[in-house]
């Protein structure tokens, strides 16, 4: 009599194993090939607002430990940059761990050399620096002055309301804090290199093991989302790749359009300024406005007496900024990240207000990891045939205990 329920334990076991394993090969076609280009379905509103949520919170709590955020993010950053050098060797026969040494020490050393070469120059100008940077704010609002005076002796309503004497007094009352506020600002960045030590290190390890992570993430769900957590981490490492890998090359774009510009302007040290107001851009919006605002400072300083100079610097960054909207962006970054650009800039607003200039930085990439994880796992809780493998998994593994129970000495 014994044998009857471990032969209806078996049967029952082979019924529930063949029908797993052709929901998973079903389901698993369906689930690649959803749409035409192999992504996955549009977010709901529920997704999306589960997304904005878990983003904000995000930045909320990421704020609070930055010393370790702006390490790691420039980690991802040098990670997707130096990658593909890493890959090719790997791909020529040299084992994974001594191709990141290789790359990760190649580039210390060469980051090395330059900080050698240009220490010395930047510790020698230290001292000029406050006067340097008063020299060029000073040019910036005399010309902000001469173009407020002039309206004046062409307008009576300006002249009446007296905006260069309120603007004098406006300068006047800064001044006397300057000294001071430049010294915070020079203690506060030299108080960030422990921190960014960290980047080289960090690097070295998502080359080393960035593959044994996945493998340790993988084998943390069960056996029915399997696919689905595999379709999950290749979506969240393709998005977080062509945010940074596009952001480079939008930076050599951006520096080398720049560049050129200034130089045929006639600005002193074009290519400096070019990459300066380029990697300034890298926080939206805020960035590049702090970067135009910055040459044209230059602009005005060096040339006073022509304030040509610095309009035509500024119509350079405004045609720039077109052509990173047009041009440079969907051939860099693209629509990679798939949303919309109301999104993008209200999302621009609530990370700065959430976490300031970190914020800002922060909730672009934030925001598209957070979406292909929440398109994913919403997948992975409404499609019916993964619930289904999952349960009949579950099942099988309970009547297998049961015909192990019932087996004699069970």
């Amino acid at each position: 009599m014994s044998a009857k329920p471990e032969q209806a334990a078996v049967a029952e076991a082979a019924r529930l194993a063949s029908v797993t394993i052709l929901a998973k090969r079903k389901d698993f076609r369906d689930l690649r090939f959803s749409n035409h280009d192999g992504s996955l379905p549009a977010a709901g509103p529920l997704v999306w607002i589960c997304v904005l949520v878990i983003t904000c919170l995000m930045l909320y709590v990421l704020q609070k430990v930055l010393l370790l955020v702006v390490p790691f993010l420039l980690a991802l950053v040098l990670f997707y940059a130096l990658f593909p050098v890493m890959a090719r060797m790997v791909l020529q026969g040299m084992r994974r761990e001594t191709a990141a040494l290789i790359v990760i020490g190649v580039f210390c050393i060469v980051s090395a050399i330059a900080l050698v070469a240009v220490l010395p120059k930047v510790i020698s100008e230290f001292s000029d620096n406050q006067e340097l940077i008063k020299r060029y704010i000073d040019g910036g609002i005399g010309l902000v002055t001469r173009s407020v005076t002039a309206l004046e002796a062409h307008s009576k309503l300006i002249a009446q309301a007296h905006l260069s004497q309120a603007l004098n007094d406006q300068v006047q009352s800064a001044t006397g804090s300057f000294a001071g506020s430049v010294q915070s600002v020079m203690l506060g960045l030299l108080a960030w290199g422990p921190s960014l030590a960290l980047v080289p290190f960090l690097t070295y390890f998502l080359l080393k093991d960035s593959r044994h992570f996945k493998l340790f993430l993988s084998r943390a769900v069960p056996n029915a989302f399997f696919e689905t957590t595999l379709y999950l981490l290749h979506g969240v490492d393709k998005a977080a790749r062509a945010y940074f890998q596009g952001l480079l090359r939008l930076t050599i774009l951006d520096t080398l359009t720049l560049a050129l510009g200034l130089w045929v302007i006639g600005l002193p040290a074009p290519f400096a300024l070019g990459l300066i107001a380029a990697v300034l851009a890298w926080v939206p919006y805020v960035g590049s406005l702090l970067g135009g605002v910055t040459v044209a400072l230059v602009a005005a300083t060096d040339f006073a007496g022509d304030p040509s100079i610095t309009f035509y610097t500024i119509g350079l960054f405004v045609f720039v900024r077109l052509l990173d909207d047009f041009i440079y962006m969907p051939m860099t970054i693209g629509k990679s990240l798939r949303i919309h650009p109301l999104i993008t800039v209200l999302m621009i607003f609530v990370g700065g207000g959430v976490a300031g200039i970190p914020g800002l930085m922060l909730v672009l990439p934030l925001l598209g990891i957070n979406l292909v994880i929440g398109e994913t796992v919403g997948v992975m809780l409404t499609n019916a045939r993964l619930v289904a493998r999952y349960r009949q998994g579950r099942a099988l593994r309970r009547w297998q205990a049961r015909a192990d129970l019932a087996m004699p000495g069970g």
